[in-house]
């Protein structure tokens, strides 16, 4: 287990990171597919996969529409802040607007995991402070890294386990 410093980060080295990917607003299918496609171009990064794109039940109020996520792994040379304002570039160009905390958005790309780090920021923790419960999160990241221990030692198949799925399908595999 690390805790991540500044200067642990050697821009050399790829770091293996997996970003969730959620959308439930304006052609979500489309919205995640134009994500994938711009994480496969990320700078100083390596897209290595992604999971099929599932559809899931809003875990926010409900009165909102089902959202289709998936998982994607890169290699990344970014440090976590720059990877992290990457992704948020990105979620705004595909026309975020956060006016809800768990509410409806057009894109929604959080980091999972950067590695074996642990880091709590005020901007960004990881590893993400609610996947070991979220379906939505868990059976897409076992689905591209079934062998998966996390930085405090969990095994993702053991947390897959504890986790029901509520409903959680797959909506459309990625070709």
């Amino acid at each position: 287990m690390s805790t991540l410093k500044k200067h642990d980060i050697n821009k050399q080295d790829y770091t293996r990171c997996y970003i969730a990917i959620g959308s439930n607003l304006s052609d979500p299918v489309a919205q995640a597919k134009e994500a994938i496609t711009t994480l496969e171009a990320l700078t100083e990064s390596r897209f290595i996969s992604v999971s099929s794109l599932y559809a899931s039940k809003p875990m926010g109020p409900q009165e909102q529409p089902d959202y289709i996520n998936a998982v994607a792994c890169v290699d990344t040379r970014l440090a976590p802040i720059e990877l992290l304002d990457a992704l948020q570039q990105i979620e705004n160009e595909q026309g975020r607007v956060r006016k809800e905390h768990w509410g409806a958005r057009t894109l929604d790309l959080d980091i999972l995991l950067y590695g074996d780090y642990i880091m709590s920021t005020p901007r960004l923790t990881v590893p993400h402070y609610g996947m070991k419960e979220r379906e939505f999160v868990l059976y897409p990241l076992a689905e591209i890294a079934p062998q998966l221990q996390l930085p405090c030692g969990q095994v993702l198949s053991d947390l897959l386990k504890a986790c029901p799925r509520n409903d959680l399908a797959i909506y459309q595999n990625i070709e």
